[in-house]
């Protein structure tokens, strides 16, 4: 019989980084592969993304509200423990034999929890990493709960056996988004810019979400960003936060903004829209990963602004700044000359998919023991 699959997605985000994978496996003979999508992808206020994960053709889509559009900024643990118990309702009928959820969202917490609780092997994708925020506890909760690893490179695999995970557990297939960065499939940039509207001929792209650890500032970090690319006069494609509580203080000011003809506001892209747009841009401005990860994929600059990020891998193509308008105005002055810079890439060559499947076709793989045991490890062991 078919291993059963069931991929758990809460975001845009997390979305594009399984959709390769989910991809290669559906369309192989060899599992039975289902999405459960749930958080931001079915707020109407975020532009209803699981319409992205229809279009791109996945066969098998479940759908459980978490949390409504007039409630989206509720507390984290409240939607937590309702997407807990909708997931373990769900796995409870399906009986997967494989649970795969990534990164560092909620929603990946509760997948997480609801595969440890149930005795179902789960898999994480890309931990080992670290950011600046909650996420950063979050992803390191997911990984201790998680029987399986996925890793983008080699240092997140060490940090994983730092926190006591079995080195045999841990695989390194490199980031899977890169899968989609390097396809030659993407649409082209006037295709693009028909399906959006979008008539600028230079642009860049301004992205910012709310750090849930310093919601007391985000009405003054928005208004010293906004008040700062309204200045430069520049044109800019601006893209909606994620779902976390303060995203309505940041979402209020982009509305006051509508008119502004120098500003293309969306709730959500298309992926690969998404890509084109950033391969193309002068410069990705705000907090986002996208900043850290895709750009410099692209030899794109990238100007990331306060906390979210700390701690993430660093290349010279990403400027960090605190929130300071003039500063934030002579930043994307001095990058008026480096609009394309050297293409850097530590998070693989776009075979992800294809190492995964490989991976979890092996019998061994579906050995894995239920019960996890810490790895207690000397400094040594970890560095070599």
């Amino acid at each position: 019989m078919k291993k059963k699959i069931i991929f758990l997605t809460g975001t845009r985000a997390d979305f594009g980084k399984m959709r390769s994978i989910i991809l290669e496996l559906q369309n192989g003979k060899k599992f039975d592969v289902e999405v459960f999508a749930t958080g931001m992808h079915l707020l109407r206020s975020y532009g209803l993304s699981v319409k992205e994960i229809k279009k791109v053709g996945i066969k098998k889509i479940y759908t459980f509200l978490n949390q409504k559009d007039k409630s989206y900024n509720r507390k984290m643990d409240i939607t937590l423990s309702k997407t807990v118990n909708g997931f373990s309702e769900f796995i409870n009928r399906k009986k997967p034999d494989l649970i795969v959820v990534h990164g560092d969202r909620l929603e990946a917490l509760a997948g997480a929890i609801v595969g440890a609780f149930n005795n179902i092997l789960t898999a994480h994708i890309e931990g080992g990493e670290l950011s600046g925020t909650i996420d950063n506890s979050i992803r390191h909760a997911v990984s201790k709960l998680s029987h399986l690893h996925f890793v983008s490179n080699s240092l997140y695999k060490k940090r994983l056996i730092q926190l006591g995970e079995a080195k045999k557990s841990i695989f390194v297939i490199g980031s899977p988004d890169i899968d989609i960065m390097v396809s030659k499939k993407l649409p082209t940039m006037s295709k693009v810019k028909r399906q959006y509207n979008i008539n600028f001929s230079e642009y860049s792209i301004l992205i910012f979400h709310p750090v849930t650890t310093e919601l007391k500032e985000t009405p003054r970090q928005t208004k010293i960003i906004l008040n700062a690319i309204k200045a430069s006069k520049k044109n800019f494609v601006v893209i909606y936060p994620n779902n976390d509580p303060g995203s309505k203080i940041i979402i209020n000011q982009y509305k006051k903004l509508k008119k502004n003809k120098r500003l293309k506001i969306f709730k959500t892209m298309r992926l690969t829209y998404f890509l084109t747009l950033l391969k193309n841009t002068n410069c990705i401005i705000g907090n986002s990963s996208a900043g850290i990860r895709e750009a410099p994929f692209y030899g794109v600059p990238a100007i990331n602004i306060g906390t979210r990020q700390n701690n993430r891998f660093r290349y010279r193509s990403v400027i960090n700044i605190r929130f300071n308008k003039n500063l934030i105005l002579k930043t994307m002055k001095s990058l008026k000359n480096k609009k394309k810079l050297k293409k850097i890439n530590h998070f693989g060559r776009g075979k992800s998919s294809l190492e995964f499947n490989k991976i979890i076709s092996k019998s061994s793989f579906w050995k894995t023991k239920i019960q996890k045991s810490f790895v207690d490890r000397s400094y040594f062991d970890i560095t070599n």
